[in-house]
């Protein structure tokens, strides 16, 4: 049997683990053949591909990124664009593909797996957003790049009595907000579920100074104000139709600096949470993602996508992951504003 491989959306720490994985135990147990295409969706639609064997995967899984590439392509957008595929599948040998992504990468496997490509999902994003699988690698290695991020501006902030807001991933969902602001002490912690009081936050500020502690607000970058909107950079899509998000965090930090007198600076930490190695959990989750994804392909079980399921691998239906966004409940929410303030 011949396997394509190929990771899609934005890069993300525990890509090569799976790529490793899937590999290794498909070579060494059942003696399958394996291309990579490369840069998401367009390699499948342009042809474009690398050797996957294992010398190649050996030595990729300290390594963050994807040695794949990738890319935000999407063929249900592009004039011939599943025809093209499933031509370049055919063309290579391929006998089955598994697709390594978020949201976007997995919907299009979802729609490939009804016209009949033999397709096997696993999640990643480092939101943590995806449905039906209690977390996805490369959460846990932008959570850990978070936290220590905070860790360090909490110097900052006390050695000038200065607030500092911190504005970290989280288009739709704010569990890095959450996760992140709740392991480095965060005076508030503002997310996309949540539509936040300005006036409220600055309460936190101040009171925050009464106590002799110099503040850090963590806010998703996809977090609203009450009394207005999004921000975004412009009104230009991607090819998903996704909007692009940039400056909530300053733009708040100008508010706390204006209603409270403290000036306040922003830092936003953008890519720098998905790039660089991953932490073991998001090693060894990835890794296992990999070994269950070339097992179902072994038994023949398409249209699945692997999920965590407590600390069991389970498999669910493709379609499950992306027919609706995990979001932060209430409840989990609550807890942190405990300690905000």
């Amino acid at each position: 049997m011949r396997i394509g491989v190929l990771t899609g959306g934005g890069d993300c720490p525990g890509l090569n683990g799976v790529i490793r994985a899937a590999v290794t135990k498909g070579v060494k147990e059942y003696g399958y053949d394996f291309v990579g295409f490369r840069d998401g969706w367009k390699g499948p639609l342009e042809g474009l591909t690398m050797e996957l064997n294992l010398e190649t995967v050996r030595d990729i899984l300290p390594k963050g990124g994807t040695i794949l590439g990738s890319s935000r392509t999407n063929p249900f957008k592009i004039d011939g664009g599943v025809e093209k595929i499933k031509e370049n599948l055919a063309k290579h040998g391929i006998d089955a593909l598994i697709a390594i992504g978020g949201e976007d990468t997995l919907g299009v496997a979802t729609k490939l797996d009804a016209l009949g490509v033999k397709v096997i999902g696993v999640p990643k994003t480092i939101d943590n957003d995806l449905n039906n699988t209690d977390y996805t690698f490369g959460f846990d290695t932008a959570v850990n790049i978070a936290v220590e991020a905070i860790d360090r501006l909490h110097t900052t902030a006390e050695s000038h009595h200065r607030p500092i807001v911190v504005e970290v991933m989280g288009r739709h969902a704010g569990w890095i907000a959450l996760h992140s602001g709740m392991a480095s002490s965060g005076a508030a912690v503002l997310i996309p579920e949540v539509k936040f009081s300005v006036e409220k936050v600055c309460e936190y500020v101040l009171s925050s100074f009464k106590a002799n502690r110099a503040p850090i607000i963590v806010i998703a970058e996809g977090a609203i104000p009450q009394d207005g909107d999004m921000v975004i950079k412009d009104q230009s899509l991607d090819a998903f139709g996704h909007v692009k998000l940039s400056g909530i965090g300053d733009w708040l930090a100008a508010e706390i600096t204006e209603r409270t007198k403290y000036e306040t600076r922003c830092t936003v930490l953008g890519h720098i949470q998905r790039g660089g190695t991953p932490t073991a959990f998001d090693r060894v989750l990835s890794t296992r993602f990999g070994l269950q994804a070339i097992t179902a392909i072994h038994e023949g079980d398409f249209g699945k996508m692997m999920a965590l399921h407590g600390t069991t691998i389970a498999r669910v239906p493709l379609a499950s992951a992306t027919s609706e966004l995990k979001l932060v409940q209430p409840s989990l929410y609550a807890e942190a504003e405990v300690f905000f303030g």
